[in-house]
């Protein structure tokens, strides 16, 4: 089995086919969409390969280490990620190929009219061992 990292964006990849922002969909809408991701997610938990999904709130910090004491904390000027990713879902598979086809079929969660979105997911792997360096 492989990790894969299933990745929702906001912007950055090619426009969805349904591409009518969220905060434009009804309650109904919004409704349809979030019971389409849970019941994908609750299949995918029966057959084992669901691992843990989670949208994201809009606010965001970027932190890092700058030696003793408090850590710097910006809210800009880099790329945000409150702006870029909506969500994930982590899945554990046999191939690449069923990633792919679960990434497929969770891009057709319904959005605006209740039509499938068609937005498209980053699939990444997780990395299973580090790289070796050989000289």
């Amino acid at each position: 089995m492989a990790k894969y990292l299933l990745l929702k964006h906001y912007r950055g990849a090619p426009a969805p086919v349904n591409d009518v922002p969220m905060d434009r969909w009804t309650p109904e809408e919004i409704s349809a969409h979030v019971r389409y991701m849970h019941d994908f997610a609750d299949r995918l938990e029966a057959t084992g390969e669901f691992v843990d999904g989670q949208a994201l709130s809009p606010e965001g910090t970027f932190v890092r280490y700058d030696g003793e004491g408090r850590p710097p904390v910006t809210d800009g000027p880099f790329a945000e990620t409150k702006d870029l990713i909506a969500g994930w879902m982590v899945i554990d598979v046999e191939t690449y190929e069923r990633a792919l086809e679960l990434a497929g079929e969770l891009s057709a969660a319904p959005g605006a009219g209740g039509k499938p979105i068609h937005e498209w997911l980053e699939v990444r792997p997780f990395l299973a061992a580090p790289p070796t360096i050989t000289e």
